[in-house]
């Protein structure tokens, strides 16, 4: 399972409810309040993150990093979506989102999952093998710079005849009852 780098280093593992504040806090830290309206957002709406793929990053018991992947159909083949990954700012350019990201991909291919999709940057994510040739036949829900939609197969040809829209594929979240 997850451990520690180090005993002296951040710890990786598991995403938990009780973490769910901190990981809010952290995302409106990185990505503002506007975070919201994002495309790839329309794909995690109300959607629980795929089973055993939502993690975060702690240093002596505190949240410094999130990343989550959700599942969704990628024009007719099972992929996850990648994101979003959020490092504090006073942690970043130290390479724990690289080892984030090369953890969950692990833990993703361990899982049997097939393909990753996501929306970010192509310079960055090219280093852990994010093309756009993965996701040249498929659309987002909505405005989105395809130089920045990007997939990766975890299994060779996992997305050769992926073609269309994606759609979120995960179960919905229970909406709990307001109090009366």
């Amino acid at each position: 399972m997850l451990a520690a780098l180090t005993a002296s280093n951040p710890v990786l593992s598991q995403a938990t409810e009780a973490d769910a504040p901190a990981i809010e806090r952290l995302l409106d830290l990185s990505f503002g309040k506007g975070r919201h309206r994002k495309t790839a957002q329309r794909l995690r709406d109300e959607r629980a993150p795929a089973p055993g793929l939502a993690f975060v990053l702690k240093q002596d018991g505190v949240l410094i990093g999130t990343l989550t992947f959700w599942e969704v159909d990628a024009g007719g083949a099972p992929a996850l979506l990648l994101g979003p990954i959020a490092i504090d700012p006073a942690y970043r350019s130290e390479g724990l989102g690289g080892f984030m990201i090369r953890r969950g991909l692990a833990e993703a291919a361990w899982l049997g999952h097939g393909a990753v999709i996501l929306v970010g940057d192509e310079p960055y994510y090219r280093r852990f093998g994010f093309t756009r040739r993965p996701v040249e036949q498929l659309t987002l829900p909505g405005p989105v710079d395809l130089d920045r939609f990007l997939g990766l197969e975890l299994v060779d040809g996992a997305l050769d005849m992926a073609a269309g829209g994606v759609t979120p594929a995960a179960r919905q979240v229970e909406r709990r009852r307001r109090a009366a």
